[in-house]
């Protein structure tokens, strides 16, 4: 949902990796759904292991709770975003995680300078 609300939000002003220490096989078809309703489509989305290639050629890099499997680089900015994991869970409980990662992408986006796009 993150590099969604990114890529929605900033358009082709960064570059949007997106990554997991233990994604899933798909994406979760609940935030797929959560998404659609506010105009964003993340159902071509395809799980990836984050790679030390990935966090290295980065400039800012968002975890959510990976704690010591995710690489660390001298030099990059690290944030991580504690939230409710929306596996497993239903369209009504991922909309809450939804609405507060994009207040987040937001607070990121205005930290790096950019002014996101209105949805």
């Amino acid at each position: 949902m993150a590099a969604g609300w990114l890529e929605h939000l900033a358009g082709d002003r960064v570059q949007v990796r997106s990554a997991g220490s233990a994604p899933g096989d798909a994406v979760n078809p609940a935030a797929v759904r959560a998404m659609a309703e506010v105009g964003v489509d993340i159902s071509g989305g395809i799980p990836k292991v984050l790679t030390t290639e990935a966090v290295e050629a980065s400039d800012v890099v968002i975890t959510m709770g990976c704690g010591d499997t995710c690489p660390i680089y001298p030099g990059t900015r690290y944030e991580d975003w504690e939230l409710d994991d929306p596996a497993g869970q239903g369209v009504d409980a991922v909309r809450p995680i939804r609405d507060e990662i994009r207040r987040r992408v937001v607070d990121l986006l205005r930290s790096l300078g950019i002014d996101p796009v209105a949805p």
